[in-house]
């Protein structure tokens, strides 16, 4: 069996229909979606079913759907392959909370109670101040970083080379869009999403989480983890913490992450969740790494396939 690097989804990737195939084939899939249901006092599993999709895209919803999602699918994988061997783990955003249940840092129960706080605390901070974000296309880290200073809004995102997103200020944002040719940049576009993700407008929900992530159980992980915010594999369960509270306002250093694991040899990597967005990213990060995605039925039997090749 090869050696394989767990990636999970971020926040966007949600879609209704989302895990139900799963959980009707694979036992080991509904016990999770049962547990989370029962853990939140609602039927989240419901929501991801049938939607609507204005309430699967609520920050509140789609965090904990996606965590759910991710380690359904590893869940039903794992009983498929036995001789699954994950030597590290990393997830977009959100998903960077589901890597870390997939090393034990914290239990399946643990990790759904801070996903789910954290994104009430982030659906509070975008109802509390009037963000945006933009996505821009075809211009350097430097010249991004430039307008986003002179914009006096910040860098969400580095999702890969030449795919960049500012976050802040509904008005700095839309300067930065406006200036974005002068700065080099070929397409800025604003990003249909529900606040500033990633900017110092969460910093209400960066607060609050510490003191969740400050009071939950963690262990040390199983295999390495690379953290969004440094860009890097994180250490200790104090360095998790620390950078777990920081990755809310600060940048996600995803092309960082990956560069990180291409360099500990790793070539092989498994897309947990729906959308198929970050293998679309490796493209651009790097050709050569290969990803097999696995988001329903029919793309977990494709994937066993492909494992026991």
């Amino acid at each position: 069996m090869s050696n394989v690097v767990l990636l999970f989804s971020g926040q966007g990737a949600q879609s209704v229909g989302m895990g139900k195939d799963i959980v009707e084939d694979y036992p080991v899939a509904k016990a999770l979606f049962d547990e989370a249901d029962a853990a939140l006092g609602f039927s989240l599993s419901e929501i991801m079913y049938e939607g609507p999709a204005e309430e699967l895209m609520k920050t509140s919803r789609c965090q904990p759907a996606l965590y759910l999602h991710g380690l359904a699918c590893l869940a039903a994988l794992s009983e498929r392959v036995p001789g699954l061997n994950p030597v590290a783990a990393a997830g977009l955003s959100l998903g960077e909370f589901t890597a870390h249940a997939a090393a034990g840092t914290f239990s399946f129960a643990d990790g759904l109670r801070v996903v789910e706080l954290r994104g009430q605390f982030m659906e509070e901070a975008c109802d509390a101040t009037k963000g945006a974000m933009a996505a821009m296309i075809g211009g350097s880290p430097e010249a991004v970083e430039a307008l986003a200073a002179e914009c006096d809004v910040d860098v969400a995102n580095f999702n890969a080379p030449g795919q960049i997103v500012v976050s802040g200020s509904e008005e700095g944002v839309d300067r930065a869009v406006a200036g974005a040719k002068g700065a080099g940049i070929k397409i800025a576009k604003k990003l249909q999403v529900a606040g500033a993700y990633h900017s110092r407008l969460m910093q209400s929900a960066q607060d609050k989480l510490a003191g969740v992530l400050h009071g939950s159980s963690m262990s040390a992980a199983s295999i390495p983890v690379a953290s969004n915010f440094k860009g890097g594999i994180v250490g200790g369960v104090d360095e998790v913490r620390e950078m777990l509270e920081k990755q809310v306002t600060g940048s996600v250093r995803w092309v960082e992450c990956i560069e990180a694991l291409i360099a500990e040899g790793h070539t092989t990597f498994l897309e947990l969740g729906p959308g198929r967005l970050i293998a679309g990213m490796m493209k651009r990060i790097n050709k050569e790494a290969r990803v097999i995605c696995i988001e329903d039925v029919a793309s977990l039997d494709a994937a066993v396939e492909l494992l026991s090749e």
